[in-house]
C-alpha cells in the first residue's frame, strides 16, 4: 500500500517542523489510500526511519518501534484528537515492560501532538497491575505535546539495551497515573509538563532507578506543574526504585497536597534508600511546597546549584537535538 499525496498545507506544515527529506506516510481510518494502522506504517518505513502523520481518531493497537529516526505526529488540533490505546497489564503479559501500549527502542524517536493510553485499569474486572502507556529507551528521543494516560507505571523512561544511557526530552506533555507513574533510569528532562495524580489511596509521581552514584542518569522537571484529583491520598514526589535515584524539581508549581516530607522510602521499615538517593527542589511553589518540612536527606537548591541542572548543563552542551527540527 502506498501513502497518498498529502495536501500542500498539511505537508508544508509538517516539513517546516521536521525538515524536507522524504514524504511522510499517512495513517487514517477513513481514507482508503492511507495506512489504517500505525504499526503498518511503521513497518513500511525504511531502516533509516521517516515521518508518519496520524489523522484524528482512536486507534486500538499495540505498537513497537525499533527503527531509528521514526517521527510520529498527530494532525488534529490538539493531542486529545488522536489517541493510540491498548489495555495490557504486566500481570497477564509476562512483565511490566511487555505491557506498554507503545514501546520505542530506536534512537532519534519523536512523538508530537497525540495521546498514548493504557486503559487496563479502567476495566473493573482487571486485578491491580502495572500497565505502561509509553516505554521509551532510545537515545536523543523527543516527546512534545503528548498526553500519556495510565495508572500504575504510566511512563517507562529507561536505559537502552545493554545498559546504554538514553537521553530523552519531554516538553509540554501531560502525564497521569498513581503509583510510580514515571519510572526507570533514563537521563530525562521534562520541561513545562503537567504531572497529574489520579484518584488512589497513594500517589508517587516518580520512581527513578539510578543504580550507582557515578551513573549519568536522572530526571529533571523544569517549570512543571503537579496536580492531583481531589480524592487522591498520600501524595509523594518520588521514591527510589534503586538506591541512588536522582530526581530534581526546578521552579515547580505543586498544586497538590504533597506529604510534608515530600519523598517516600521505597519500603518503609525495610529499605534505607533516602540516605543514598539524590532528591532536590528549587523554589517550589503552591500548596504542596514545604521546604522546611522536607525529608532531611533531600536538598533545597541554591541559585548556583540549580543552574547545574539546567537543560544545557544536564546534556553537557549537546541540546540541538531537543529542538522540533530533525537532527539529521
Amino acid at each position: 500500500m502506498r501513502a497518498f499525496a498529502l495536501s500542500t498545507a498539511v505537508l508544508a506544515g509538517w516539513l517546516s517542523l521536521s525538515g524536507a527529506y522524504a514524504q511522510p506516510l499517512l495513517v487514517s481510518q477513513s481514507n482508503a489510500k492511507a495506512y489504517h494502522s500505525l504499526q503498518a506504517a511503521i513497518d513500511a518505513l525504511p531502516e533509516q526511519g521517516g515521518d508518519i502523520l496520524i489523522a484524528p481518531g482512536t486507534y486500538r493497537e499495540k505498537i513497537k518501534v525499533s527503527k531509528a529516526g521514526v517521527h510520529i505526529q498527530g494532525t488534529g488540533k490538539k493531542p486529545e484528537d488522536t489517541v493510540v490505546v491498548y489495555g495490557d497489564g504486566a500481570i497477564n503479559v509476562g512483565g511490566t515492560s511487555h505491557s506498554a501500549t507503545l514501546e520505542a527502542s530506536g534512537d532519534d524517536f519523536r512523538l508530537d501532538n497525540l495521546t498514548i493510553q493504557n486503559d487496563y485499569s479502567l476495566n473493573p474486572a482487571n486485578p491491580p497491575s502495572q500497565a505502561v502507556a509509553l516505554s521509551i529507551t532510545g537515545d536523543k528521543d523527543v516527546i512534545t505535546r503528548v498526553r500519556l494516560l495510565g495508572a500504575q507505571d504510566t511512563l517507562f523512561a529507561n536505559k537502552g539495551p545493554n545498559g546504554r544511557m538514553s537521553r530523552q526530552y519531554f516538553s509540554d506533555c501531560y502525564i497521569e497515573g498513581h503509583v510510580d507513574f514515571i519510572f526507570g533510569n533514563a537521563k530525562a528532562y521534562f520541561q513545562h509538563c503537567e504531572l497529574h495524580g489520579i484518584a488512589h489511596q497513594a500517589v508517587v509521581y516518580t520512581a527513578q532507578s539510578r543504580g550507582a552514584p557515578d551513573e549519568d542518569s536522572g530526571y529533571v522537571f523544569d517549570h512543571c506543574t503537579l496536580t492531583a484529583d481531589p480524592a487522591t491520598r498520600d501524595i509523594a514526589l518520588g521514591r527510589a526504585w534503586r538506591p541512588y535515584a536522582a530526581v530534581i524539581f526546578l521552579s515547580t508549581k505543586i498544586d497538590a497536597p504533597v506529604i510534608a516530607e515530600g519523598w517516600r522510602e521505597w519500603t518503609p521499615g525495610k529499605t534505607e534508600t533516602l540516605r543514598t538517593a539524590y532528591y532536590a527542589e528549587y523554589k517550589s511553589t503552591g500548596i504542596g511546597a514545604n521546604p522546611t518540612g522536607r525529608e532531611p536527606y533531600s536538598h533545597q537548591l541554591t541559585d548556583s546549584e540549580a543552574r547545574q541542572w539546567s537543560l544545557k548543563v544536564f546534556f553537557t552542551g549537546d541540546t540541538n537535538w531537543t529542538s522540533h527540527k530533525r537532527s539529521r
